[in-house]
């Protein structure tokens, strides 16, 4: 470390972060125990014990929380997951470097766009009053569809602006590892008569499985973190049965209510389930012979 003391400083910005925003913030948790009072404070609040995790069970709205929840992540590993895998593969066969680089910057581009941005530009493509999509389908002949207010249409529209926006960036690091796979393979897969896409599957994918697996394990502990801002931006009093997550259920319980306690009750359990599930994950990636994330 005193040999590279200057490399091991350049962490500390990152070690910071953690530190100020992650576990700073954790003794807060105390507070789920408690009956929280803001002019009491934590030190002078009444402790209730596990009131408030029995009443989070009780609710029955949680059930119905947890399956969106659930079903919204699912969505994002089956279909979300895979998608900068695959863009990354097919980015790595382009030959032509201009043609490969303005490509990436296009699917780049969506993800320095906030979730207003996103959903705002959504909103004037499909809402009734004067949106493109109705409008190309009257003049098809069909009938409007109300896709913002269409349970039906919350999941879809869900994920598809998850893929605008995030699959671009998601290539980065796949990309990244893949620009590590020792040319020499491919040149000797070549004198076998392997082809591009024998090359792709026998080389490139085994090379790139270790990012995958590592990627994965982390994506598991989010399966409880979808993010306030997006569906809270898509949420509304129609689609509320299929859009209401934890997230928005902390916030609506936690800042409209005032009922810091429990929403921080709440926050726990997502966390706990997050911690427990990357532990799962690692040790199975571990069986089956990979690194895990440690």
């Amino acid at each position: 470390m005193k040999k590279n003391k200057l490399i091991y400083l350049m962490i500390l910005p990152g070690l910071l972060y953690f530190f100020v925003y992650k576990y700073i913030p954790m003794y807060g948790l105390i507070i789920s125990f408690q009956d929280y009072k803001p002019y009491l404070g934590i030190t002078g609040s009444e402790w209730v014990g596990f009131e408030h995790f029995k009443r989070l069970f009780a609710d029955p709205d949680f059930w119905m929380i947890f399956k969106n929840t659930l079903v919204l992540f699912g969505l994002q590993l089956v279909i979300f997951f895979p998608v900068p895998i695959i863009l990354s593969l097919m980015l790595n066969e382009v030959r032509s470097m201009p043609l490969k680089r303005s490509v990436q910057t296009l699917i780049y581009i969506p993800h320095f766009m906030s979730w207003v941005i996103i959903v705002s530009i959504t909103y004037v493509l499909l809402t009734m009053d004067g949106g493109i999509v109705n409008g190309l389908l009257q003049q098809a002949g069909f009938q409007e569809v109300n896709f913002l207010l269409n349970p039906d249409w919350f999941r879809p529209m869900y994920i598809l602006q998850v893929i605008w926006r995030e699959a671009g960036w998601g290539t980065i690091i796949f990309l990244a590892a893949i620009a590590a796979v020792d040319a020499q393979l491919y040149e000797a897969a070549k004198i076998d008569g392997a082809g591009r896409f024998r090359q792709m599957w026998h080389i490139t994918l085994p090379a790139i499985k270790g990012v995958i697996v590592i990627l994965l394990i982390l994506k598991i502990g989010d399966v409880l973190e979808l993010g306030f801002e997006h569906v809270y931006l898509l949420l509304n009093s129609s689609n509320r049965e299929v859009a209401e997550i934890f997230d928005t259920y902390v916030y609506t319980a936690g800042l409209k209510q005032g009922q810091f306690s429990y929403s921080t009750a709440v926050g726990f359990f997502k966390g706990l389930v997050g911690l427990v599930l990357v532990v799962i994950a690692n040790w199975l990636a571990k069986k089956a012979g990979e690194e895990g994330v440690y």
